[in-house]
């Protein structure tokens, strides 16, 4: 119970400081740790992401890093081709499906390294025909990958939308709560949750996410970017050696 209280305050924290990763850390917590069948997972973990982002997206939303324009467009026109991508993926093994995603963070990893962050106030948000296609984009990766969420989201939002690296956490996590609601409507059928484990996992991912957006809010828009590049290529070559080698 101690070390699923303290995943659950790990994958919160992750979630507020970096407006992603909670999914890619909570499916392994709830299936080697806390025993859950990998179907009861993913739909227990569509709950505890979509609770704790909603809560990040509060937090972010008062200090200032959320643009709620940018989310509803992005987040909707994601939503539409991620369905219908969704299909695309019985053309292609599990293995080259992660091998592909692997080096598709590879290249926005390496992208947000070389590439200066807007200090936060001075950005170019660009036109709603323009977010609206990142979003497809991003919707379509995601449907046809099975993965994505924040570790696709932020570097589309700074690198195609023009945001700022804060704004692009804060308006992450609305679109992941979009996502999760949306992904929860389609597992509910037919699996049984351990709602206790995933209360736990809520509880204690809360407080995590309280204190990943106040920290966050204290380091540079340029550390916190290179600090979300290196998080994503470590994740990236760990898929890289576990489907290759």
């Amino acid at each position: 119970m101690m070390l699923v209280i303290g995943l659950g305050f790990v994958i919160g924290l992750v979630l507020g400081l970096l407006g992603g990763g909670g999914s890619i850390l909570t499916v392994p917590a709830l299936v080697y740790v806390a025993g859950q069948t990998p179907a009861g997972a993913v739909t227990a973990s569509l709950v505890i992401v979509g609770a704790n982002s909603a809560l990040g997206a509060l937090l972010h939303r008062s200090q200032g890093t959320l643009n709620w324009r940018v989310a509803l467009l992005f987040g909707g026109s994601g939503m539409a081709f991620a369905y219908i991508a969704g299909g695309l993926s019985k053309f292609l093994s599990p293995t080259a499906l992660l091998v592909m995603f692997a080096l598709l963070m590879l290249v926005v990893g390496t992208l947000l390294m070389v590439r200066k962050s807007p200090d936060g106030t001075n950005h170019r948000e660009r036109s709603i025909p323009t977010i609206m296609l990142a979003g497809a984009g991003v919707g379509v990766l995601t449907g046809f990958l099975g993965v994505g969420g924040g570790f696709l989201i932020v570097p589309a939002l700074v690198i195609l939308v023009g945001l700022s690296i804060h704004q692009a956490v804060g308006t992450s996590l609305v679109i992941i709560v979009m996502n999760s609601l949306a992904g929860l409507f389609g597992h509910l059928g037919g699996v049984s949750l351990d709602w206790g484990i995933i209360l736990t996992f809520v509880l204690t991912g809360l407080t995590g996410t309280f204190a990943g957006v106040r920290l966050a809010k204290h380091i540079q828009p340029s550390r916190l970017q290179r600090v979300f590049a290196i998080f994503i290529i470590g994740l990236a070559l760990f898929l890289l050696y576990d489907n290759l080698m």
